[in-house]
């Protein structure tokens, strides 16, 4: 289980658990604990309303699930939505927002990182000038040490000042 498991009340959790059933209930026994090793693909867990519209879903999706595919165990899908509720601290909705837009996983975002970020947020509306000023600026602007990538602590740093940004 992850870290916002915990802050996810039971009767939520029980919302949550008919949610991922209906989803896909031949794979989902009602009582869970006799199959507790069944996954819900991404095409499933991406379909969902919450997530359809939204151009981060399948990446959002690989993040939050154990197998780094999209394919999520219950405890994904629990995490996810405990993370994206209102309720979930500031500090760990930024933490998944930067593993997120960390593409490459390699604990920073970089270059290649910002533009698929910047093209998804636009979906491909700008000129690739266009991308690569926006990304220029960002570094230019969030990266603390100097280093070229935003690192977990410049994003953090970058957040603060953007108040609105993990509404």
């Amino acid at each position: 289980m992850g870290p916002g498991y915990d802050s996810c009340c039971f009767s939520l959790r029980v919302r949550l658990f008919d949610r991922y059933r209906d989803l896909a209930p031949q794979l989902v026994p009602p009582d869970y604990t006799k199959k507790p090793n069944v996954k819900l693909p991404y095409e499933l867990i991406g379909s969902m309303p919450e997530l359809k519209d939204n151009p981060f879903r399948q990446r959002i999706a690989e993040v939050f699930s154990e197998d780094g595919e999209g394919n999520m165990t219950l405890d994904d899908f629990l995490d996810m939505f405990s993370v994206m509720s209102e309720m979930a601290p500031r500090d760990l909705k930024a933490y998944y927002a930067f593993k997120i837009y960390d593409f490459n996983n390699d604990n920073y975002i970089c270059k290649s990182d910002l533009e698929k970020t910047v093209q998804k947020l636009t979906r491909k509306e700008l000129t690739s000038e266009e991308v690569c000023l926006v990304c220029n600026k960002v570094i230019e602007e969030a990266d603390l040490d100097n280093d070229g990538k935003l690192s977990l602590e410049d994003f953090q740093h970058m957040i603060v000042r953007a108040p609105d940004f993990l509404r």
